[in-house]
């Protein structure tokens, strides 16, 4: 289902309602009118009446959105979600208010490979849908509330490049409410920090495609896309890092799609997509669920953070791709323009497999932090995610070096992604004890 008539065109900041003038001859209507018998002063007022009340009713916000916008304005703020209900089961519902609060062009952090207005993409309608869960209500991300929330703290996101998509999508959203100092970039773009000076709020993306260390194997000097990763071994390149947040979120796996050599105490243990004699095969799952579980761990059991480091740790799981009619490099396209219905998404294939165990490995961790005083939660948005193949760059990515590839990982800035920062808040108050 998408939503019909009313686009709301964020790029241009105007409203295409699917007016309806009459259309043909201009003069018409005013023939028409001039036609009609004068009414009798009473009915004219009682028509007057009738037409005033019916347009409040047709323009005026639903109960729901009243009931959302209270919820956010009133003294207790955005309220925790209710401990019994699942915020991740739902569906997406049009939203001709649109989803996200900020356009390509009102936020100037987004990178060009994800601001897909800039390259080209002109539908809107992916703009306009919200997430609604089963049973209760998702409230909007509210920036200011969440700066108040965040006050001289550091949230750190550690992960890929679809970590940094995320943490993109949030400064886009912060930079509403106040404008980021960019403090820190390193030589390669991958470490990255910006600060709130009026909130002391620090946010950083700690790049990492595996979690734990990895190599890629070299072959006459050219990179073969072969890996061999150390399942025990956290990449030091976060950890030393991760002592100076309060918060973390933690995600990863699309690197886990490659042939993966598995060691553990320098010894090898096993191989992904091998299929080598003498070498035990596994699947990609096992690979992920050794490699969250190495760096939950770490973080559960510091020993460098010394009192300080994460007390509330959040992993989110697994982003699905969607590319149809072929992979990223046999052609394959994302072109949808509307979400699809839960009954239309698989949860059998790998998408759901590497979120089952996610989330076993954070309830895991979880039962160790508690003992510790620190605390562990889920961003659980694959099922959401699978819904959403209309989200994604595709061909507006702007990859000149990679002109006839498409980007169906990523997510376009301003987006559906801009609902994981909704979770993110909601989150922090039932996992982090947190409040604005």
């Amino acid at each position: 289902m998408k939503p019909s008539c009313l686009v709301q065109d964020r790029a241009h900041k105007k409203d295409n309602r699917c007016h309806n003038y009459g259309g043909g001859n201009g003069g018409g209507s005013a023939a028409a009118a001039a036609a009609l018998p004068a009414l009798p002063p009473f009915l004219f007022f009682a028509f007057l009446l009738a037409t005033v009340f019916t347009v409040s009713i047709l323009f005026s916000p639903s109960p729901l959105m009243i009931k959302r916008d209270l919820q956010q304005n009133s003294s207790v703020s955005i309220v925790s979600p209710q401990q019994d209900c699942d915020l991740y089961r739902g569906h997406w519902v049009p939203d001709f208010r649109g989803s996200s609060s900020y356009t390509n062009s009102s936020c100037g952090t987004i990178p060009d490979s994800k601001n897909c207005f800039r390259h080209g993409r002109k539908d809107m309608d992916f703009l306009n849908w919200r997430w609604k869960p089963d049973g209760c209500e998702l409230p909007r991300f509210d920036p200011r509330a969440f700066l108040r929330m965040v006050r001289g703290k550091t949230l750190a996101f550690i992960g890929d490049s679809v970590a940094r998509n995320h943490m993109e999508s949030l400064l886009c959203l912060l930079s509403q409410a106040e404008t980021p100092v960019d403090v820190f970039k390193d030589s390669e773009d991958r470490f990255r920090t910006w600060y709130f000076r009026g909130h002391d709020f620090t946010l950083k993306i700690l790049w990492s495609q595996f979690l734990v260390t990895g190599k890629e194997e070299v072959i006459n000097g050219s990179l073969t896309g072969t890996f061999s990763l150390n399942l025990d071994e956290v990449d030091g390149e976060w950890a030393r890092e991760v002592p100076t947040a309060d918060m973390a979120v933690v995600s990863a796996a699309h690197w886990f799609f490659r042939k993966i050599y598995l060691y553990e105490r320098k010894r090898l243990v096993g191989c992904v997509y091998c299929n080598e004699p003498n070498v035990t095969s596994y699947g990609p799952e096992h690979a992920v669920r050794l490699s969250f579980r190495a760096a939950l761990d770490h973080i559960n059991g510091c020993k460098e953070c010394s009192g300080r480091g994460p007390t509330a740790t959040l992993l989110r799981t697994f982003s699905p791709a969607h590319f149809e009619n072929g992979t990223w490099d046999t052609g394959g396209a994302c072109t949808r323009t509307g979400p699809y219905r839960e009954a239309e998404i698989d949860l059998g294939g790998s998408e759901w497999g590497f979120r089952n165990v996610q989330m076993e490995e954070i309830e895991r961790a979880r039962g160790i932090g508690r003992e510790r005083g620190k605390r562990f939660g889920a961003l659980d948005v694959t099922r959401v995610m699978l819904m959403r193949p209309d989200g994604h760059p595709g061909e507006h990515w702007g990859n000149k070096w990679m002109r006839g590839y498409n980007d169906c990982v990523h997510w376009c800035l301003p987006g559906p992604i801009d609902v994981w920062n909704d979770f993110l808040m909601a989150a922090l108050r039932l996992e982090g004890g947190m409040n604005s």
